[in-house]
């Protein structure tokens, strides 16, 4: 029957030398045995062989012997546990193995390998034994049957709730725990059943009956029971309880959800209100963030020890409820919360020590001074019945305090609670200081700032002016980039932007350096290209003298080295307009009808780099004109960068222009940049105007002494005409003394110009070079008294240079003239 070679290729195949080989066929027949299967089973070859392998087992084991050989059959295999018929009738326990055997010539065979339990160590286990693991397990473990209702239970399981087993028997899970969410765990069972597929891991929180203040969590795990049959019989499940385990995870997760949510932004109060939007309900139902004034200012803390007797006003920074509206606050956020000497929160400001308690008295007040109804509110009014206090401490400073209340969920806060607490407060903490900090930095930039920028343009009538400043460095709001509105003598007004290289402080202070060095400059009435002139040996020689080479590698971002600057100086009285520039755009000029051109200025080198000399332009500009002067950042340059797409882009912001200037400026910045601009921007916008014909009148005078007389009469009957008689008397004597000067000390011929605008000026032009200088004569000096004179009855007086000479001016006040 080929038995010695069927079982030398089982060897050879498989060699596994406790175990004892035979081979079936398809059918189940047995025809292949082995010394090592009649060792084992007793029967020989001759009585072995031809047998149906379901001949050898165990009734029980016998009628699986069809669902066996078909799984073998779509599985390729099978393992498990078996009892055999030994000869004679002994029962024996058996690990069977079952494999395909190789076969090419026939059908297919199947090789099964059996191996005694009983040499087996683990498996000769006893009912007793096995009812010992069991019931001393820690673990709950029960079976239910197919209607869900207890069959087995062991003394375990009743520590979480239900009772001992033998109350449990033939009742089902809501019956015993009728305060449980039995349906989702019973739903867990019906799908075990249903599917036999296990559950495992399974967590269900709620609260037990016999601790409702407090919320537990439970690991659960579903096995299907089936008969030998493959039919259900039940729910084996266990249960464990890992509720430490689930605060564990709840706390952490409230951490990381801080990390995330507290300190985005560096803004105190919204800080201190994240802190509690964070801790509200994960761990409280009420929370009141409460910050010292002086840190809500940015400040430093008071130093020393708070009072013990003197109450401590705070503010409400924050607060967050469960219950919409926050009823439960005594005070709203911003308003000031003053906390009695001595109370709790008061204590934990002056010892920096956290406070808790359990259970508050219901009878007791509120510590918060304040009404409701004509009388203090109660704890018990409140709703409030367990607190924790934490103060807010961040590098050894004490910034206010943060209370936590309880009031609808009735368990009172635990040590662990105040733990978790404590590490809250303490990462907000650190935010909140650094936006303190911010907050005071911030304040000292903008301090800065407001130093180095015209907190507004100054009045004048020779133009309508707009400005729109946006810098790159959000965080401080400086940067280098810079414009200005400059009056001048004779009505006439300077218009300027320039930009520093860099962002941020250092920016501005070399931006505030280079704005004062160029009021400085205006002062003096020079041509815009020699304005420039100035500028530029000023840039240059503080560069030497802080040993900064222009392009090195020793740049100092505080030297204004390599700035632009455009300088426009307007006359009203004519309409012409003079600029020059130094490395930096050309202005766009909108006409009356919204025609946009630019001007054709040459461009000269940027600030303190050296070059050629600055050249100037003039052109005569309309009455309602519209000059835009502005910095390289109003058109950031993009991947086809090209002047002429950068001027139609500003070209078309232009064209859309509205009726009020300040609101076309601000669009065209909209428009034109985003709201975090790589670069700073700067945009002055000045509508021109021009003065009428009755505000401005001019004589020619001869050279001649006799002539003063005449022009002190042609300028009173000027003023009455313009109805400024009061002005008379200083004026004539203003026109005697500059013509006079002009007759005794210059050339050529002689103008007197007098201007009506927002205040009078005086001007009278001569052909000479020399300026004339203030004289401080002696109580005996016969003359030099003319300029001083001058001096002490106008408000202001100068000389400015022109082409063909000189013009010495004096300006009085309209707004001061008595009536």
């Amino acid at each position: 029957m080929g038995t010695y070679e069927e079982q030398g290729a089982a060897r050879q195949w498989f060699d596994v030398a406790d175990a004892a080989p035979l081979l079936l066929d398809a059918r189940g027949l047995v025809t292949g045995w082995t010394r090592e299967a009649q060792r084992l089973l007793v029967y020989p070859a001759s009585e072995a062989v031809g047998r149906s392998v379901a001949e050898l087992l165990t009734a029980e084991d016998a009628g699986r012997v069809p669902e066996l050989m078909e799984r073998c059959r779509t599985e390729g295999g099978w393992a498990g546990l078996l009892t055999a018929r030994r000869r004679g009738g002994a029962r024996l326990g058996l690990m069977a193995r079952i494999t395909t055997a190789l076969d090419t010539q026939g059908p297919s065979r199947w090789l099964v390998l059996l191996s005694e339990l009983a040499e087996s160590p683990g498996w000769d286990m006893s009912r007793e034994v096995l009812e010992q693991m069991v019931a001393r397990s820690p673990v709950g473990i029960a079976i239910v049957d197919t209607n869900l209702r207890y069959v087995w239970s062991n003394a375990a399981l009743a520590q979480f709730g239900g009772g001992p087993p033998s109350r449990r028997l033939g009742l089902r899970l809501a019956d015993i725990q009728p305060g449980l969410d039995a349906e989702s765990i019973e739903a867990q069972m019906r799908h075990v059943l249903a599917t036999g597929d296990p559950i495992v891991g399974y967590e269900h929180v709620g609260r037990a009956r016999s601790a409702p203040l407090r919320e537990t969590a439970h690991m659960m795990s579903f096995t299907r029971l089936d008969d030998g049959h493959g039919h259900p019989m039940g729910v084996y499940y266990t249960v464990e309880d890992i509720s430490d385990r689930h605060r564990a995870r709840q706390r952490l997760a409230l951490l990381d959800r801080a990390g995330e949510r507290i300190g985005r932004t560096l803004d105190i109060t919204r800080t201190a209100q994240e802190l509690a939007d964070v801790a509200v309900p994960g761990l409280a139902d009420l929370v009141t963030v409460d910050l010292l004034e002086s840190v809500l200012r940015g400040g430093e803390p008071a130093p020393g020890p708070l009072s013990d007797t003197d109450p401590v006003p705070l503010r409400r920074a924050g607060h967050r409820s469960v219950t919409a509206r926050v009823p439960e606050a005594v005070v709203g956020i911003g308003e000031v919360v003053t906390y009695p000497a001595g109370s709790p929160p008061i204590r934990c400001l002056r010892t920096a020590r956290s406070w808790r308690e359990e259970k508050l008295d219901p009878l007791g007040e509120a510590w918060a001074e304040h009404a409701r109804g004509g009388r203090a509110a109660i704890f018990l009014e409140l709703g409030l019945h367990s607190v924790m206090i934490v103060p807010i401490r961040a590098r050894g400073v004490t910034l206010g305090v943060t209370t936590f209340f309880r009031r609808h969920r009735q368990e009172p806060f635990e040590e662990d609670d105040l733990n978790l607490a404590e590490d809250l407060v303490s990462r907000a903490a650190v935010c909140v200081d650094n936006a303190r900090r911010y907050t005071r930095e911030r304040d000292a930039a903008l301090v800065l700032q407001r130093s180095l920028l015209p907190h507004r343009l100054p009045e004048q009538h020779a133009v309508e002016v707009s400005a729109c400043y946006r810098p790159a460095d959000e965080l401080t709001g400086l940067g280098g980039d810079w414009y200005d509105v400059i009056p001048l003598s004779g009505a006439r007004v300077a218009l300027v932007v320039g930009e520093v290289p860099g962002h941020g402080i250092d920016a501005a202070a070399a931006m505030g350096r280079l704005r004062t060095a160029v009021r400085t400059l205006a002062a003096l009435d020079l041509p815009p290209e020699e304005v420039l002139a100035h500028l530029d040996d000023v840039v240059a020689r503080s560069a030497r003298e802080e040993g900064i080479e222009p392009g090195g590698a020793e740049d100092d971002s505080t030297q204004p080295v390599g700035s632009g600057c455009v300088y426009v100086i307007y006359d009203p009285v004519d309409g012409q307009c003079t600029m020059a520039a130094a490395g930096h755009p050309a202005p766009a000029v909108v006409l009356p009808d919204g025609t946009v051109t630019f001007v054709d200025l040459p461009q000269g080198a940027p600030l303190g780099v050296g070059g050629p000399p600055f050249e100037s332009v003039e052109l005569a500009l309309a009455a309602g004109s519209t000059l835009a002067l502005h910095t390289d950042g109003l058109l950031p340059h993009g991947d086809d960068w090209t002047v002429d797409a950068d001027r139609d882009r500003l070209r078309r912001a232009l064209e859309r222009r509205g009726a009020a200037l300040d609101l076309t400026c601000r669009a065209v910045v909209d428009a034109l940049v985003p709201d975090r601009p790589h670069d700073d921007v700067a945009l002055l916008m000045a509508r021109t105007r021009i003065l009428g014909a009755d505000q401005v009148a001019d004589w020619d005078l001869p050279a001649d002494p006799a002539v003063v007389a005449d022009a002190r009469k042609v300028a009173a009957r000027q003023l009455a005409d313009w109805g400024l008689e009061e002005l008379a008397f200083t004026t004539e004597l203003v026109v005697s003394e500059l013509v006079t000067n002009a007759i005794r000390y210059a050339t050529g011929p002689i103008r007197l110009r007098l201007i009506r605008e927002r205040a009078l000026i005086c001007e009278v032009f001569d052909g000479g070079a020399t300026a004339p200088h203030l004289r401080h004569p002696r109580t005996t000096d016969e003359g030099g008294r003319g300029l001083l004179l001058v001096s002490q009855f106008t408000q202001r007086w100068g000389t400015r240079f022109v082409p063909e000479g000189k013009i010495i001016w004096a300006q009085q006040s309209l707004t001061d003239a008595s009536p």
